[in-house]
């Protein structure tokens, strides 16, 4: 669990007095505590950090606390007192239950405020319903909503420390496992609006019945003012009946399909890529349009509808956000795989819902055209065997997969419900031990088990053999700094999404599959190769590419690629091979030069472009940009506004010239954000989207997509006066511990970092280099941090930025991201 930080005025002895507990105090007791700590890998400021030592399934908290305090952290609570700690000047708050106190302080942080707080529960949609209500909100309040999934009983106290002053509305999501379990959730989330998603079968082996399970659900809503729920299902019904007898001033608000309600949904009529719901409100016909077609998107999006309707949001504003819903991220994991195979590796949950989430990204996924799903037994269903995997069996066939392997002895049990093609196995030993490495390739595989089937043994035999360095790409933190980006445009703004030099290095087809998913309207390449190894990776998105060659061209033809023009030569190139071709219109992009001077047609060369244009019928202009040359700058800003200018007489004339539109676009990621009046037609979203801001305010506001990560080979001792590397450049002052990092220049180590000019972090701690940086090794002295051989090393992450690394070798991010080599295996990782 990560943690929760947030400026406080909580004290240790504060927080001590909230919790009842027993403070022993032998550090700064004035320090304002501001983080909240479950997780000792997660310390991002331990100075102001609190960690809540709990008792896990997997995990004593307590059993971390050496390792917190070397790291600096200096707050604990604690249901215990270990020796090892009584010399530590470290403030100590000893409870009889660490989670019981988290969750005290989570309730007092929210008694605090009087916003309305919806609380939001389920079976299924939670997340969904609870990430759409801010998508469609946020643009008039200012929301606090739980991250991510954090609806368990640690996540929701987390959820609950951030609510600030300036918040106008809380979502909170609350998840339950066994009985019990939501009354505590109640107590602190105090919900004044209640949304109840639906009624499945998780976690129905540890309720006596569906009727308990929906009871201890129900517990939610006991004081809330208002509930909203669908009313299609009898048992849900006859469930609030029961609640209304508790709570008599409940205002309840029901949809249907089937019957009477606040809103009656009737017709729902899906396209191809988008589906409209009709409905009576208030004896009023209204409707909605959702980019989504699958029948949970629709019951999503309605109990959305329901909340809006019920809080008095207009019907016209719901109808206008509603069409730009993004899809919700997912707990993936992509990764390379053997012999050109591509591994998508989840094994977060096993219940049908999360498998369908599964291989709807599955599908995303255009590299292969054949795809494999390994699947472990469904455990804790509460349901019929044959039933349940006959529905898990119609599932893969009716999402086109290949190949079915079942692992697991209920699978195996009921292996005549799959087609007849399948191959099981009673458990992942046996599968193993008949593994063969040529039976996989040029596919995309699902692993979709439950955790004590340990699938991660599968992983590691599929996966491509690379050395310890990594790059991690976060596509959660993609596909947040693209909707940030989204937030900033206008809703008629189309984007064009820039995954040249293989996206900046984070791997131009997983980018480009995410990119599609979540509708931008454009890619851009830098030559048609690269536009080439898209289209055969399934990227059906238009694709630009921007430095068209002679010879590309007749692939440019044959795979749709639309080439920028930015002279008369490549202009009178494509006219002369544009003669044997009888096709359509072909599509290009014109580049005028407003003042970058590196490529684009001058101002005094428009009239005749616009002639040569007209006159050639097989050409499109399908639009007309520019480039900025410091939009990031504000001492060029009177430069920039001249460009604009510029732009919006040429690529006026040009317009104009034709019967038909033609795209404008100028803005890149930082002119989108400080230039919004020239947002034109689209815009060009790159640096941005990878994370990296022109300012420190616009930064904080974007996740960082890629992390470099390495570990330590080896650990040397070496005296005073001796030297590191090659040329003896580093010279040691004092005894020093040396560690020998698996990374080098030829991974994308700038060799700018060597003796002591960069850093790479070891244990959350900056660690210098000394000597030069070798072609695959890099050395670091960790005299003063604790570690060992095998420990993790960043290069650039979250925790130390690109934008650092860049600033203290005198170069730009762009440099920095793009030179990782392909040797370095990617990982990709979506929520």
């Amino acid at each position: 669990m990560c943690p929760s930080r947030i400026g406080t005025d909580y004290t240790i002895q504060k927080i001590a007095d909230i919790i009842s507990g027993k403070l022993t105090c032998k550090a700064p007791g004035q320090v304002l505590i501001d983080e909240l700590l479950t997780d000792s890998r997660k310390v991002t400021h331990p100075d102001t950090a609190l960690f809540f030592a709990i008792f896990g399934e997997r995990h004593n908290g307590h059993s971390f606390i050496s390792e917190l305090f070397r790291n600096g952290v200096r707050n604990f609570v604690i249901s215990e007192f270990r020796e090892e700690w009584e010399n530590f000047n470290a403030n100590f708050i000893r409870v009889d239950d660490a989670l019981e106190a988290l969750q005290e302080v989570g309730g007092y942080h929210r008694s605090r405020f009087t916003i309305p707080v919806v609380g939001i529960t389920g079976s299924n949609g939670k997340t969904i319903v609870k990430e759409w209500l801010y998508q469609l909100l946020q643009s008039d309040r200012n929301i606090v909503r739980s991250p991510k999934s954090y609806n368990s009983q640690v996540g929701v106290p987390l959820s609950l420390w951030l609510i600030r002053d300036n918040h106008q509305l809380a979502l909170i999501e609350a998840g339950i496992s066994q009985p019990g379990e939501m009354l505590k959730l109640e107590k602190i989330i105090r919900p004044t609006i209640g949304i109840l998603t639906n009624i499945g079968s998780a976690h129905d082996e540890n309720f006596h019945s569906v009727s308990e399970k929906l009871s201890e659900k129900l517990r939610l809503f006991r004081q809330v003012s208002s509930l909203i729920y669908c009313r299609d299902q009898q048992i849900i019904q006859d469930a609030v009946d029961a609640l209304k007898k508790e709570n008599p001033s409940v205002v309840l608000f029901a949809w249907s399909r089937k019957s009477k309600a606040d809103l009656q949904v009737g017709r729902i009529t899906r396209s191809s890529d988008e589906t409209e719901i009709q409905a009576v409100y208030h004896n009023r016909f209204i409707r909605i349009r959702i980019p989504f077609t699958d029948d949970a998107s629709v019951e999503n999006a309605i109990h959305c509808w329901a909340f809006m309707l019920s809080v008095d949001v207009e019907q016209d504003y719901i109808e206008k956000h509603m069409t730009f819903l993004s899809p919700v991220a997912m707990r993936l994991e992509l990764k390379n795989g053997i012999n050109h195979c591509s591994v998508i590796n989840d094994t977060y949950n096993s219940d049908i819902g999360s498998l369908t989430i599964a291989l709807d990204f599955l599908n995303q996924q255009k590299q292969h055209e054949k795809r494999t799903v390994i699947l472990s037994d469904i455990l804790q269903s509460g349901r019929d065997e044959e039933n349940l995997y006959r529905e898990v069996s119609n599932l893969l066939i009716a999402k086109n997969i290949s190949r079915i392997i079942g692992i697991g002895e209920a699978l195996t049990r009921q292996k005549d419900v799959f087609p007849h093609s399948s191959k099981f196995y009673p458990d992942t030993e046996h599968f193993l031990r008949e593994f063969t490495p040529g039976n996989f390739s040029n596919e995309t595989i699902l692993l979709k088990g439950a955790r004590p089937f340990g699938f991660e043994k599968i992983s590691k035999v599929l996966q491509q053999k690379a050395h310890e360095t990594v790059l991690e790409i976060n596509l959660n933190a993609l596909v947040h700094n693209l909707n940030y980006y989204r937030s900033r445009l206008r809703p008629d703004t189309r984007i064009m999404a820039m995954v040249k030099a293989a996206s900046y290095g984070s791997g131009s087809q997983e980018i480009a599959s995410v990119l599609q998913f979540h509708r931008v309207d454009y890619l851009a390449v830098a030559y048609s190769d690269e536009g080439v190894e898209l289209r055969r990776a399934g990227i059906t998105l238009p694709i630009m590419v921007m430095n068209p060659e002679l010879q590309g061209l007749d692939a440019m033809l044959r795979e749709k690629l639309e080439p920028e023009i930015y002279n008369f030569r490549l202009l009178g190139q494509l006219h002369d091979m544009l003669n044997r071709y009888d096709g359509e219109p072909f599509p290009v992009h014109i580049e005028i030069d407003t003042g970058m001077h590196r490529l684009g047609f001058d101002e005094s060369e428009m009239n005749e472009l616009i002639v040569r244009l007209g006159n050639n019928k097989k050409i499109r202009v399908q639009s007309v940009f520019s480039h900025l040359s410091a939009s990031d700058e504000a001492e060029h800003d009177g430069f920039t506004r001249l460009q604009i200018e510029r732009f919006t007489q040429m690529s006026g004339q040009i317009c104009n010239a034709f019967d038909y539109p033609v795209l404008r676009h100028l803005l890149n990621s930082a002119g989108i954000l400080r230039f919004s009046e020239a947002q034109f037609d689209m815009v060009r979203l790159g640096i941005g989207m990878y994370g990296i801001a022109a300012t420190s305010h616009e930064q904080q506001q974007l996740q960082q997509v890629a992390t470099l990560r390495s570990a330590i080979s080896q650990i040397k001792n070496v005296p005073a006066n001796e030297t590191v590397g090659y040329s003896r450049r580093g010279v040691l002052k004092r005894d020093s511990v040396i560690a020998t990092v698996a990374v080098g220049y030829a991974d994308g180590v700038n060799r700018k970092m060597s003796n002591g000019t960069g850093n790479l972090m070891v244990n959350g701690i900056l660690a210098p280099v000394v000597g030069n940086v070798c072609m695959d090794m890099t050395m670091i002295d960790i005299t003063d941090i604790p570690a060992k051989e095998g420990d993790e090393v960043i290069v650039f992450g979250p925790d130390y930025p690109v934008t650092e690394i860049a600033r203290s070798l005198g170069t730009i991010p762009y440099e920095i991201l793009s030179n990782v080599n392909q040797r370095v295996k990617r990982i990709y990782f979506y929520e």
